[in-house]
């Protein structure tokens, strides 16, 4: 028992960053399919980079997006990195670093899902268009958003 106590605590910031990860995740999904389903009315075809999608899901992915990086930033800065002071000096670097780095996989997001699925990857889970592209940007995202967390943003507030 001892041991497996001292692996947990060896890969705690993985674990908890996976777990809350997971939770991030959770939102943006939800949240995305609650836009998708208050925006069908609204369904407006554009293009974007040449290809042709549907606007609602544009819309509803801009703002899973917003309430993702909120979220994530509050359990990353908490739970994950321990960086527990709100103090000005240390909360508005964490968290223009945070916005900056999430505004760099954000957009490879907003892009990435649109474009695969107006590329054909169209599928839906529950009803929910787009939902097959969605899991797989999110996995993406999820790794190199580690990354940027673990090497640029809580690592001198620990």
């Amino acid at each position: 028992m001892k041991n497996i106590l001292k692996q947990v605590e060896k890969f705690r910031e993985i674990i908890m960053y996976l777990f809350w990860g997971g939770m991030t995740t959770v939102v943006s999904w939800g949240s995305y399919s609650l836009f998708v389903l208050l925006f069908r009315q609204k369904n407006t075809v554009i293009s974007v980079f040449g290809v042709k999608m549907s606007s609602d899901v544009l819309v509803a992915n801009v703002l899973s997006w917003f309430c993702a990086v909120l979220f994530a930033f509050v359990t990353n800065k908490l739970w994950v990195f321990q960086s527990k002071s709100w103090k000005s000096s240390v909360l508005f670097p964490e968290l223009g670093k945070f916005i900056s780095a999430r505004l760099v996989t954000g957009v490879f997001e907003i892009i990435a899902v649109p474009v695969l699925v107006g590329k054909g990857l169209d599928q839906t889970i529950f009803g929910i268009e787009g939902m097959i592209a969605k899991v797989l940007v999110s996995v993406l995202v999820v790794l190199v958003n580690y990354i940027f967390s673990k090497l640029f943003i809580f690592q001198q507030n620990k």
